[in-house]
């Protein structure tokens, strides 16, 4: 009875991935697709700005299963004896028992807990059969287990920036865009460009269908100058119909 697994350890096996973020619901792309070692839950992309400073791992798919890239899992915990798979140049283990329907009659070896035929050397075919297995024979994890202070996502781990709201995180900062402001009029002595303006520096988003303007900010313009605000409203309308000439 005294045996346990850890926390994060625990979650992981738990947790259900690839499904909506309950605190994002109406954001696009808001599966939950990553695990947090540190609050032991399951995260979508959007929540990252709160998890930053955290142990993060990347939750993938493989056959209608989670997967853990091995490179990470290798970082907190044992995997030798456990099959892997390339998936995308990298590769991946299991992190749940995938047990057979039918058992396999061939020669080769077989899953500790699930009986699932597996490659020379392997004997276990997820991360979940191996802690089973150790837990009943080896009656604990410690020797397995490594100390891992720091784990980030991968730098291919894209994360959406096609929603329509600024993002914040806890400290009120917007983290996607910055805003410069230009204090310092700008002034010439020629004509109609003898005017003063505060500039602020259009932010744009991109979104799939193209190009969203966040903000715009300008001054107004003074009366004097209002044949030079004519010009640029005249500039933005649309072409109209041309005339046909009249038939000779």
């Amino acid at each position: 009875m005294g045996i346990q697994k850890p926390a994060w350890l625990e979650a992981l096996y738990t947790q259900k991935f690839f499904a909506g973020c309950p605190a994002h619901e109406t954001a696009k792309k808001n599966e939950k697709n990553v695990f947090c070692l540190d609050c032991c839950t399951s995260i979508c992309p959007h929540c990252l700005p709160a998890h930053r400073y955290h142990r993060l791992v990347q939750i993938r798919r493989y056959v209608y299963h989670d997967v853990v890239r091995l490179e990470d899992l290798e970082k907190l915990i044992d995997c030798s004896s456990v099959q892997s798979y390339t998936i995308n140049s990298s590769k991946v283990v299991f992190i749940k028992k995938r047990p057979q329907s039918r058992q396999f009659k061939g020669s080769g070896n077989f899953c500790t807990s699930c009986d699932r035929s597996l490659q020379e050397p392997y004997v276990h075919c997820s991360l979940g059969c191996k802690v089973d297995y150790l837990l009943k024979h080896k009656k604990s994890l410690s020797p397995y287990l490594k100390v891992c202070h720091t784990l980030q996502l991968s730098p291919d781990f894209l994360v959406p920036q096609d929603n329509g709201d600024c993002c914040y995180d806890e400290d009120d900062e917007m983290t996607n865009s910055t805003i410069v402001d230009y204090d310092e009029p700008m002034s010439s002595s020629s004509g109609s460009e003898n005017m003063s303006m505060m500039i602020c520096t259009e932010f744009v988003r991109k979104k799939r269908s193209g190009y969203i303007v966040c903000g715009r900010s300008a001054n107004n313009i003074s009366s004097s100058d209002s044949s030079s605000e004519d010009m640029a409203t005249s500039m933005s309308r649309r072409k109209g119909i041309p005339q046909r000439s009249p038939l000779c």
